[in-house]
């Protein structure tokens, strides 16, 4: 009989555990709405209007600690911290997670490894590094056990897409879906993105601003359907894409991904552009979004556009331009030791990470300003005028000999020794267009 008593009262004890557990958190996480409600109304009120309030996810839930968390704090009488990572927004959230891990945003912290945070730290200073590239990049958390909530003043605030957190995670979801209303409809729109992807380097917003996705767009958002559940474009809307449409949102064919990468056959951020691993499969995924608006001939054509516009970009000036540095730094003839101490480093940087960049980009995305006089005229003007002069400041025999060989021998070069009248006969004929058919190839 006593040893029936006990085994009730072990069960008994057992089935209480968890709903003391779970009305422990819920006081916690009252706790926090009605502080907040008074302290913070505008973040309470995000949250309050969001489907996570909604679906009763409260603060606690989100912002919850363990004992031995490196940022954990005791904070009115509940352990929390105050970075929510990708791994806690994992526990709900576990493919859209695993998706971000693996793309190319999870890793955009590790720029602090690159050219452009050396830059930003030897020419201007630690403080522009921070609000500047590592403000879109993400920081690596620092941990300071003087700071109330644990975290460094000079890591915290941080949102950058590729945060590199105390727990080993990549990212922070609140980049794209801002805290605290975290809401679908917002993170659809391409205002999300335009945070980091703008500028003289990387000029999407631009782009998309000036083409005609972007034109349809904005003339027609209230028929976008953006609070929709299902957001399939082809059937829940139709007037434009956005960013999201095209990288990541669903099709008829293909699921929502995470990974901004999926879809994306080349890589222009380099230098010389290169194609991506895999990329004819992401080439197709791309298509199959171009497809829910546009006829096949119409994406083929687009394509055979686009890739020659970077073919041309890479053989003409990137590769020899890249070429001229190597034979100057491989010779030593830059006079000062550090990068970016010499003026023909910075006309290089120039050419392929701003001007490059702007005339790949607005050929992929259709932005007709953007690749040519954004893009090509100053990639040109760079290359004929400022890099190869600063390279023959150095009277170098290797240097002055691949200069000479390019413009002399390589029609693609020799215009700058002809007549004006014979290059527009050679228009008018075909014969100078007939120089670039091999890039359409």
């Amino acid at each position: 009989m006593r040893n029936n008593i006990v085994i009730l009262i072990v069960l008994g004890l057992l089935l209480i555990t968890p709903v003391m557990a779970d009305t422990t958190e819920r006081d916690a996480g009252s706790k926090c709405v009605t502080c907040h409600k008074l302290k913070s109304p505008g973040l309470y009120m995000q949250w309050s209007e969001s489907n996570h309030a909604q679906n009763e996810v409260s603060c606690y839930d989100c912002h919850q600690a363990n004992e031995g968390d490196a940022d954990a704090f005791e904070h009115n009488g509940a352990l929390i911290a105050t970075l929510v990572t990708p791994n806690d927004c994992g526990q709900c959230h576990e493919t859209e997670a695993s998706e971000a891990a693996a793309s190319y945003h999870a890793t955009a912290g590790q720029i602090l490894d690159s050219k452009d945070a050396y830059l930003a730290h030897v020419v201007a200073g630690e403080p522009a590094a921070i609000t500047g590239c590592e403000s879109c990049h993400g920081a690596k958390i620092q941990i300071d056990s003087n700071s109330p909530n644990k975290l460094h003043r000079k890591s915290w605030p941080n949102s950058g897409i590729g945060r590199i957190n105390p727990d080993g995670s990549l990212g922070s979801c609140n980049a794209c879906h801002t805290r605290h209303n975290f809401s679908a409809a917002q993170a659809r729109q391409p205002e999300a993105c335009f945070k980091c992807h703008l500028g003289p380097d990387h000029p999407q917003k631009e782009v998309f601003e000036e083409s005609k996705h972007g034109n349809t767009y904005y003339t027609n958002i209230d028929e976008m359907n953006l609070d929709s559940d299902s957001w399939v474009v082809g059937e829940d809307y139709y007037v434009a894409p956005t960013c999201a449409t095209c990288h990541m949102s669903a099709t008829k064919k293909q699921a929502v991904t995470h990974d901004v990468g999926d879809r994306i056959g080349w890589t222009l951020r380099p230098p010389v552009s290169k194609h991506t691993k895999e990329w004819e499969v992401k080439r197709a995924n791309m298509i199959d979004v171009c497809s829910s608006c546009h006829s096949q001939t119409f994406v083929d054509g687009h394509y055979y556009q686009f890739d020659a516009l970077v073919e041309v970009y890479n053989q003409k000036f990137a590769i020899p331009a890249t070429d001229i540095m190597k034979i100057v730094r491989d010779k030593g003839l830059l006079e000062k030791p550090a990068n970016f101490s010499n003026k023909l480093e910075w006309i290089y940087w120039e050419l392929w990470h701003h001007e490059g960049r702007r005339a790949r980009h607005g050929a992929a995305m259709m932005g007709p300003d953007y690749t040519w006089w954004h893009g090509m005229y100053e990639v040109a003007q760079h290359f004929y005028f400022k890099l190869i002069p600063e390279a023959r400041k150095y009277n170098d025999p290797d240097v002055n000999a691949y200069i000479d060989n390019l413009i002399t021998n390589d029609p693609l070069h020799a215009w700058v020794n002809q007549k004006t009248d014979k290059l527009k006969t050679d228009i008018r004929s075909g014969d100078l267009q007939e120089l670039y058919q091999k890039f359409y190839e």
